[in-house]
């Protein structure tokens, strides 16, 4: 039997409509009605030492994840009930529009550019670009240093690229990757001179590599990691604003720190003040 064309067309309008509610429907996901059932998803990074890696047996270690976990505790959610997501820097806006997960921590900068699209509670830490190069180099000694056609790898959708491209884009070439742990790679094998992140990432994968590679120059920027959250979700962002207060004031955030990051030698800064715009 046909179909008259009025029916197929509304037969093709109801799918659409369909399609669309099942797509969209986490796009409205709240951290504080997640959390009031019991489970949280978190966007980290799962190759940055000493601030998100995951680790050979699939447990997840690092001062974000300490923070991610924290905040969790204050919303009533235990460790168990946690589901940690990657987050590459450059979808980390993606990944909270999407609603896959509930909040961000990844290493993850406040900017104003990024808070038309999410909101942002914190800043929970403040750190510095810097420079990542082979211990052997001589060469590069900071930002100044680099010209005469450096190659220089940063992640795809982060901050630090961006400030490269505004500021160094006339002396080196810009190698844009995925994640921060193939710029290493590429740095170890001699594709590029340098690689370039905030100072406390960079202590991190030295660390992890001893007498392999060196931070050099002093930090350039000022990076304030926020936590990144749906847009418009007041609520949540106040909750989670306190959480970091709590965090600083009970000596919880020296100790993560000093757990996480502390072996790489990376000194630790004054707690920073959360700005509850």
């Amino acid at each position: 039997m046909k179909l008259s064309r009025s029916i197929r067309l509304g037969i093709g309008i109801l799918a659409v409509a369909v399609t669309a509610t099942a797509c969209g429907g986490d796009e409205t996901r709240s951290v504080s009605n997640s959390a009031e059932n019991g489970n949280l998803t978190v966007g980290i990074k799962f190759d940055q030492p000493g601030l998100g890696l995951r680790n050979p047996d699939g447990t997840f270690t690092g001062f974000d994840v300490e923070v991610a976990k924290y905040i969790a505790g204050q919303l009533g959610v235990s460790e168990e009930n946690i589901e940690f997501k990657e987050a590459p820097s450059a979808q980390r806006e993606t990944l909270i529009q999407n609603g896959e997960v509930d909040y961000v921590v990844a290493t993850y900068s406040i900017t104003d550019s990024r808070k038309e699209k999410v909101d942002f509670a914190g800043p929970y830490f403040v750190a510095g670009q810097s420079l990542l190069v082979r211990s052997d180099n001589t060469d590069i000694t900071g930002p100044d240093s680099l010209n005469g056609g450096k190659r220089l790898c940063s992640v795809a959708g982060s901050t630090p690229a961006q400030k490269v491209k505004d500021t160094y884009a006339q002396d080196v070439q810009l190698q844009e990757f995925d994640t921060y742990s193939a710029c290493v790679e590429a740095l170890r094998n001699g594709a590029v001179d340098a690689v370039t992140t905030d100072d406390i990432i960079l202590a991190g994968y030295a660390a992890q590599s001893p007498g392999e590679f060196k931070v050099v120059g002093e930090p350039f920027t000022e990076e304030r990691y926020g936590v990144g959250l749906a847009l418009g979700d007041d609520e949540s962002r106040t909750a989670i604003n306190n959480a970091i207060e709590e965090m600083i004031s009970s000596g919880a955030w020296e100790s993560a720190f000093q757990e996480t990051v502390g072996a790489s030698g990376y000194p630790l800064p004054a707690a920073p003040t959360v700005d509850k715009y």
